[in-house]
């Protein structure tokens, strides 16, 4: 091996070896940042949704698109609601992270706070959820003798079709009928799901459907349209809202269905829930805030009930808000998410905050580095010293023939040792103090011969 490369791996040695338990600080001190902090989000989530024709499954879709880009698999989980999503959250072995609930769906505390231990979290409200109440024309002219109702009350005697169990709608239709005062063996009640109900519902089986839901289900833009179907138009809609915080007075405006047709002929009132993201409390934060960006693309825009902008937003939150929500309520998508992909900006914005205190501690360990670097290559040179003066104290005191042997083999070592030319003026210093000896002994200094 070349001399010169021997000097640079050994001086290259040595600088490892000097600084390598300050690296291996670090990166320990990372790991475990690494290991508490768990800034990589999982790579699949399970998202309830609602029934496959519903407004859920359809923005479950988008979401799942949206996190796919980022590496995330959404997988998507039909359920009959919000009620059974809710269940379904609260129970741990159900493997459902998050999920659509309506707002007023819990059986038990319906449009009440909902206390921290529910180990539940609210992302926010996403979109009003009308209550959309279908009744045929000829029930009602049968019925109440004229083509359209104006109160609940006027139900009595129908048979309605609320809906199967799990979703949010039987509990809010209990509500509603204990606040009109209809006694529940007045109505026939039926619980099918969605799409056999409306079946039933369109061949005069049933006199009425309810159901909640945004427009954008396939079953509320068709019966809107459909000849022979009316919607309820809630004339009480402002008490109800001042009646049950949950709900919100909302209008569908006329010509808003279909504007050539002038479907609705006129402004409809009707009373909404908020729909709202629930997750459980250790949800991933990245995940939240992945879901958070996704809620924005796909509720942000105007719509029939809403202007642009106005979703999602905290207001409205039955459960307390996750603190990645809060945060981007607060600050919006992270900054470097703009110039840097997820995952690393993800990594980053996570991390650094530890980075920062690692650093701040490293920094006045690291600057003894250098006097440690110097006094290990020094300590090659000036350790022959002692021996060095050994010898010269000896002179009379031992054979000079003995002494001048030690000489030689000091010299012979000293040959032998490399260091970095920063440092070569030690090296030359020691062989000229090793030659004064030598002079010093062969002089005569009355030593033995």
């Amino acid at each position: 091996m070349p001399h010169a490369l021997r000097n640079t791996l050994l001086s290259f040695r040595d600088l490892v070896i000097t600084a390598g338990p300050f690296v291996l600080i670090a990166m320990v001190l990372l790991g475990v940042a690494y290991a508490v902090l768990d800034p990589t989000p999982p790579r699949r989530v399970v998202l309830a949704t609602g029934v496959e024709q519903g407004a859920y499954a359809e923005f479950g879709r988008r979401y799942a698109a949206l996190l796919r880009a980022h590496g995330i698999t959404v997988e998507l989980r039909n359920t009959e609601g919000a009620a059974q999503n809710l269940q379904l959250l609260r129970d741990n072995h159900s493997g459902v992270d998050i999920a659509f609930v309506q707002g007023g769906a819990d059986a038990e505390r319906p449009g009440e706070p909902v206390e921290a231990e529910d180990d539940l979290v609210s992302l926010g409200s996403l979109f009003y959820e009308p209550v959309w109440l279908f009744y045929r024309e000829d029930s009602a002219r049968r019925l109440t003798q004229s083509p359209t109702i104006t109160s609940l009350s006027q139900l009595q005697g129908w048979k309605v079709n609320i809906g199967p169990a799990g979703s949010g709608v039987p509990n809010l239709m209990a509500r509603l009928i204990e606040a009109n005062r209809i006694e529940p063996s007045a109505l026939t009640l039926l619980h099918q799901p969605q799409t056999p109900a409306v079946v039933d519902f369109l061949e005069g089986r049933t006199d009425a459907l309810v159901f909640a839901s945004a427009p954008e289900s396939v079953m509320v833009q068709m019966l809107l349209q459909t000849p022979g179907i009316r919607l309820f138009d809630v004339a009480q809609a402002d008490a109800y809202s001042r009646r049950f915080p949950f709900l919100t007075a909302v209008t569908l405006p006329r010509g808003v269905v279909d504007l050539a047709g002038d479907v609705p002929s006129s402004d409809v009132r009707l009373i909404a829930p908020t729909a709202m993201l629930v997750a459980r409390e250790g949800t991933h934060p990245a995940l939240i805030q992945l879901f958070m960006q996704a809620a924005r693309s796909v509720h942000g825009g105007a719509g029939w009930f809403q202007h642009k902008g106005d979703f999602p937003t905290p207001r409205g939150a039955e459960r307390p808000l996750a603190a990645e929500a809060e945060r981007f309520y607060r600050n919006g998508p992270p900054f470097l998410q703009n110039y840097l992909p997820f995952w690393l900006a993800n990594l980053i914005d996570r991390m650094w905050v530890v980075l920062v205190s690692i650093v701040a501690i490293l920094i006045p360990l690291s600057r003894v580095v250098p006097p440690l670097y110097e006094f290990r290559i020094r300590s090659r040179v000036f350790r022959w010293y002692g021996q060095l003066r050994a010898l010269e104290n000896a002179a009379g005191h031992r054979p000079a023939a003995e002494l001048r042997r030690a000489l030689d083999d000091i010299e012979t070592r000293v040959e032998n040792v490399s260091i970095p030319l920063s440092h070569a003026d030690e090296l030359y210093a020691l062989r000229s103090h090793i030659d004064m000896v030598r002079r010093k002994l062969a002089g005569g200094t009355g030593g033995q011969a």
